[in-house]
C-alpha cells in the first residue's frame, strides 16, 4: 500500500490539443462526413486560444495538484455509482469455475467449506500486506502496479441511492468486532461467524456450520419471502425498497449484518440444465431467475462465491470497488487452494463446539411483497433477454500470433474489429479496458480499437478483397496491429482521450457553466454509446469471466487468451434484432481462421497472392 500512495507517480493530465486531436482522428471514419465537419468545428472552437477549453484544462491541473488521483471520483460515478440499470448482467462480471463432480450434497459442502477457507487465508494475505506486488505485463511489462484494489475485495459495499449509488469502503478491517460471511440457501441468509473465541475456524468447523446451514434451509416453516431477488433490480428501485425495508427495526438490524460481512457464500440448488460453458456462464450471470437460483444472491457485496449442488460454481462481482484482474488473482488463490488441500479433512474430534449460525430475519409487509415481486418479473426479463454464446476457439491461440511478431491482444481486437465488420458492414465505438494501475488509485481508461486503420484492414478483408494481394492486406493487419498496440500505450500511459474529456465535462458541470458544445454534439453522444464493449481476462487456472453488453443494441466480449487456444464470451440482447451472439461468433470464428491464413501465406517463401480457405464474405444475419 505505501508502494502506491508514495512511490507511484499521479495520473498526468493529457495536453488539451493532443486529446482533441485523437478524438476527431478515432471518430472520423466512423460518422457520416457533413456530421464530421461539424464536429470539427465544434472542437476546434472549444479547443482554441483563450477558449473553454484552456480554462478547463487549467481547472483540472490544478485538481491533479490537489488530489492523489484527479479522475477517480469523476470516473467511479459516471462508470458505475450514476448507472441506474441492474447490477446483474449490466455490471457485475462474473468468473466461470470448471465443472465439479459432486456425488450429492455434503460433496458440495465439503467443497465450499475449502472454497471459504481458501477466502479466508486470502483475506489474511491482504490485512498482512503480504500480497507479492504486481508488475504489468504485456506493453512496458516491468512497471510496478498500484495494490490499493485488493484492499477492497473483502470491506467493500455498494449502498443503493436514488438517484446515485455510493461505495463504502472499511479500510480498516482489522480492527473491526467479529467477522462473518454470509451464506445464502434456498433463498434464506444465515451469518456464519469465522472467528470464534478469537480463533478462525478450521475447515471442519466450516463444514459443520455449513451443514447446519443447509438443514435450517431446508425447514419450509421459517422460510422467508426471497428478499435477495431487490438487489438485483434497477438501482433507484432497489433503493426505494431498501427504505421501505429499513422502517423495521429487525430489517435494519439484518441490513446491517449483509453490509458489513467479509462476502457471501451461495449454496445454489440443483440447476437441472445441461452444464455446457454457456449455460454455467448464464447461471453465474443471473442465477437463471426466480424459478432458479436468481434470488439466492446479494448484489450490493463485491463477492459472491457460487457453489451448486450440481457442481456449477463461480464468483459474481460487484464491479465498482476494483478490476477483473483482482478478480482473478483471488479466484485463482482459492481454485488452487481448493485443489492443494488434500480431500482428507481433520478428525470431527478436533471440531469444537461452535453456537449455530444465525438466519438473517426480515419483516415484510404486504407492500413489500408486492416490491418483491415486481423484483422477479424485472429479473426475469432481463433472464429472458440475454443472449450468450460462449465460444472455445481452437484454431490456435497465443503461441501462433506471437510467432507472426504481433500482439496477441492487440491480434484479437482487431479480429474482433473484422467479426464485427462482417456482420453490420460498418464498424463503431469500442470500448477496450486500459489498465492505470501504474499512477497512485489507478483504474482504467479506455483503448478505443475501432481504429483507421482496422477499418481499413478489415474492409481489405471483405468488400475489397478482390482489389489486394495478400502482402498488402497483411501489410493493412499489421498497420492495423500497430495502431493498435500505439493506442493502448498511450492509454495505459495516462494519455487516453475518455477519462480526459469526462474530466473537463465534469469540472464545466462544477463550475455551473453551461454545458460545452463540444459535449452536447451526436458525435460525441455516439461516440460514448459502447456498441462493443471488450475486455482481456487471462487466467492461469482453467476459468472464465463474462459480463453482459453496456447498451440495448450492444455486444459484451470478454476474452481468455491460452497458449493454444481463446476463450471468448460474447453476450448481446435478444430483444434488439440487429445483434446476434451466434452470428458473430459465427463471423469471428471465420474472421480468426482468414488471418491465420493470411499469416501462414506471409510465411510461405515465394507463394502468390492466393485466396483464402475461408469465404470472406459477411457473415448474414439470421432472424433470432
Amino acid at each position: 500500500m505505501t508502494l502506491c500512495r508514495q512511490a507511484l507517480p499521479k495520473v498526468p493530465v493529457p495536453p488539451l490539443k493532443q486529446t482533441l486531436d485523437t478524438y476527431l482522428r478515432s471518430v472520423q471514419h466512423l460518422i457520416p462526413e457533413e456530421q464530421f465537419k461539424k464536429t470539427k468545428a465544434i472542437v476546434e472552437k472549444f479547443g482554441a486560444p483563450g477558449g473553454v477549453g484552456e480554462a478547463l484544462q487549467k481547472k483540472l491541473l490544478e485538481r491533479r495538484d490537489k488530489t492523489s488521483n484527479w479522475v477517480y471520483d469523476y470516473w467511479l460515478e459516471d462508470m458505475y455509482l450514476n448507472n441506474r440499470l441492474a447490477l446483474p448482467v449490466n455490471s457485475s462480471p462474473v468468473m466461470v469455475f470448471p465443472k465439479q463432480n459432486f456425488r450429492d450434497h455434503k460433496d458440495a459442502l465439503r467443497f465450499a467449506s475449502r472454497l471459504v477457507r481458501g477466502v479466508l487465508d486470502y483475506k489474511a494475505l491482504i490485512d498482512a500486506r503480504a500480497l507479492p506486488l504486481d508488475f504489468a505485463r504485456g506493453q512496458l511489462a516491468g512497471t510496478p502496479l498500484c495494490m490499493e484494489q485488493y484492499y477492497r475485495l473483502f470491506t467493500s459495499y455498494r449502498y443503493p441511492g436514488l438517484k446515485s449509488d455510493t461505495l463504502k469502503v472499511k479500510m480498516d478491517s482489522t480492527s473491526s468486532g467479529p467477522e462473518h460471511i454470509i451464506v445464502a440457501c434456498k433463498n434464506q441468509f444465515f451469518v456464519l461467524d469465522v472467528v470464534a473465541n478469537g480463533k478462525q475456524l478450521i475447515e471442519t468447523e466450516i463444514l459443520s456450520q455449513l451443514e447446519k446451514i443447509w438443514k435450517m434451509g431446508e425447514n419450509a416453516e421459517e422460510r422467508l419471502p426471497p428478499l435477495g431477488i431487490l438487489t438485483s433490480d434497477g438501482r433507484t428501485e432497489w433503493a426505494q425498497a431498501r427504505e421501505a425495508l429499513s422502517k423495521d427495526q429487525t430489517n435494519r438490524d439484518s441490513l446491517a449484518l449483509m453490509e458489513n460481512c467479509l462476502c457471501l457464500l451461495c449454496l445454489d440448488e440443483a440447476s437441472g440444465l445441461e452444464p455446457r460453458d454457456t449455460t454455467r456462464a448464464l447461471l453465474m450471470l443471473h442465477g437463471s431467475g426466480r424459478e432458479k437460483n436468481g434470488a439466492n444472491r446479494w448484489y450490493d457485496k463485491s463477492m459472491q462465491f457460487v457453489v451448486g449442488m450440481d457442481g456449477i460454481c463461480g464468483v459474481v462481482c460487484e464491479h465498482s470497488p476494483f478490476e477483473g484482474i483482482v478478480l482473478v488473482q483471488c479466484s485463482e488463490y482459492v481454485m488452487k487452494h481448493i485443489t492443494g488441500v488434500s480431500s482428507k479433512m481433520a478428525t470431527a474430534s478436533s471440531v469444537r463446539e461452535l453456537p449455530p449460525p444465525r438466519r438473517l430475519l426480515w419483516k415484510c409487509n404486504p407492500h413489500i411483497l408486492g416490491l418483491i415481486a415486481a423484483s422477479e418479473d424485472r429479473l426475469q426479463r432481463l433472464v429472458n433477454n440475454l443472449d450468450m454464446d460462449v465460444f472455445t476457439f481452437k484454431g490456435y491461440g497465443k503461441e501462433f500470433i506471437k510467432k507472426q511478431k504481433m500482439s496477441p491482444d492487440a491480434f484479437i481486437q482487431v479480429a474482433l474489429q473484422l467479426a464485427f465488420y462482417k456482420c453490420n458492414r460498418r464498424l463503431v465505438s469500442t470500448y477496450e479496458s486500459a489498465s492505470i494501475r501504474r499512477f497512485q488509485e489507478g483504474r482504467v481508461d479506455n483503448i478505443r480499437s475501432a481504429t483507421p486503420e482496422a477499418l481499413a484492414f478489415v474492409k481489405s478483408m471483405t468488400d475489397e478483397r478482390a482489389n489486394f494481394t495478400d502482402s498488402e492486406i497483411i501489410k493493412r493487419l499489421r498497420d492495423a496491429i500497430n495502431a493498435q498496440t500505439n493506442y493502448t500505450i498511450s492509454a495505459i500511459t495516462g494519455m487516453g482521450i475518455d477519462n480526459h474529456l469526462l474530466g473537463l465535462l465534469r469540472t464545466a458541470r462544477e463550475l455551473n457553466m453551461e454545458r460545452p458544445a463540444i459535449f452536447c454534439d451526436d458525435t460525441y453522444l455516439t461516440s460514448n454509446q459502447f456498441i462493443l464493449s471488450t475486455s482481456q481476462v487471462p487466467t492461469t487456472v482453467e476459468m472464465f469471466c463474462c459480463y453482459g453488453p453496456v447498451v440495448p443494441n450492444g455486444y459484451g466480449a470478454c476474452y481468455n487468451p491460452q497458449s493454444n487456444y481463446i476463450i471468448f464470451c460474447v453476450a448481446s440482447f435478444w430483444e434488439n434484432t440487429q445483434t446476434s451472439s451466434a452470428v458473430f461468433v459465427k463471423a469471428l470464428n471465420e474472421g480468426l481462421l482468414e488471418m491465420r491464413d493470411l499469416c501462414n501465406v506471409d510465411n510461405t517463401p515465394g507463394t502468390k497472392a492466393a485466396g483464402t480457405s475461408q469465404g470472406a464474405g459477411p457473415a448474414r444475419k439470421s432472424g433470432k
